[in-house]
């Protein structure tokens, strides 16, 4: 423990800030650090912490109690694809008119959706009607994977083969050219 001129000398000495750590204890805390290095150092950490945080999007497919085949396979297509890119899924059925009286067909199909993207994702909601419509949401199983870039070709004049792009790579030196050769 040292008096405040002396532990400001001290700092002075080695290029150092003298920093309160602790002002309410008694006497007050101080510290030698490079204060502009710490900082810096904190900004690190902060921006690293926000890089590793996710940002949840959540994508809706909305349904009709009467969909087609067709439709319902395109639509689960772009569901699939939703929770493989790592977003939640609400899924809505909406009714219409007299479709209010049998809510069990739009159940019907959130069950079907959840039973085919089981290995995908898990029923962060279960199906509950909110006024005309049905709602489940769907939570993906696993991260995104990151988009692989595919590789470029390189473009350099003459790359292709001398007999042009459908003519066969030439074989090998000693080996027979064509099967008839061999005869």
């Amino acid at each position: 423990m040292k008096p405040l001129p002396e532990a400001l000398a001290i700092a002075r000495e080695q290029g150092l800030d003298l920093v309160e750590v602790a002002d309410k204890a008694d006497p007050p805390v101080c510290k030698i650090m490079d204060f502009g290095k710490y900082k810096y150092e904190q900004d690190q950490r902060r921006k690293e912490s926000r890089r590793k945080a996710s940002n949840v999007v959540i994508k809706e497919m909305k349904f009709r109690p009467k969909i087609d085949g067709h439709d319902y396979e395109t639509k689960m297509r772009h569901v699939e694809r939703f929770l493989q890119e790592g977003s939640k899924v609400k899924l809505t059925i909406m009714f219409r008119g007299r479709e209010m009286a049998h809510p069990e067909l739009g159940r019907r199909i959130l069950e079907k959706v959840a039973e085919r993207v089981a290995p995908l994702a898990t029923v962060e909601s279960a199906p509950r009607q909110d006024g005309r419509n049905m709602t489940m949401v769907l939570n993906p199983l696993r991260r995104p994977k990151p988009k692989a870039k595919p590789p470029a070709a390189p473009k350099a004049a003459g790359a292709e083969p001398s007999g042009g792009a459908g003519a066969p790579a030439p074989a090998e030196a000693g080996a027979p050219a064509t099967a008839e050769a061999t005869a």
